[in-house]
């Protein structure tokens, strides 16, 4: 995602609210620095560390609305990706799609196997 002309990065302090569940899912989130926790409704959590993707599904699957609180645990500094350049980045390379949605899945699988978020 870095090598795409028009990633923003954001850096956030502990503590900072990403987005909210319900908003308008506009961009896909790739982690540089630090740990970011998502809640879902029921209260399950799941975290990302730097090198991984986050909230792909929202943009992808669930007709743009985000379906998590996504929060900072520590200072974190976010890739911020836009809606149409993820989906133009997925069309023109469907190999880094599957590539991006498997570190996802074992990530996923890895965190509800241990029952554990971050620590």
């Amino acid at each position: 995602m870095v090598s795409q002309l028009d990633c923003e990065t954001i850096a956030l302090p502990t503590g900072a609210t990403i987005y909210q569940r319900g908003a308008a899912a506009k961009a896909i989130y790739g982690l540089r620095r630090g740990i970011v926790e998502l809640v879902d409704s029921d209260g399950e959590k799941i975290c990302f560390r730097p090198g991984e993707i986050f909230c792909y599904q929202d943009i992808v699957w669930h007709n743009g609305g985000h379906r998590s609180d996504a929060h900072a645990l520590t200072p974190v500094e976010v890739i911020r990706l836009d809606r149409l350049r993820f989906m133009n980045l997925l069309h023109n390379h469907p190999t880094l799609a599957l590539l991006l949605i498997g570190q996802q899945h074992d990530r996923l699988r890895e965190q509800r196997t241990s029952g554990t978020c971050c620590y």
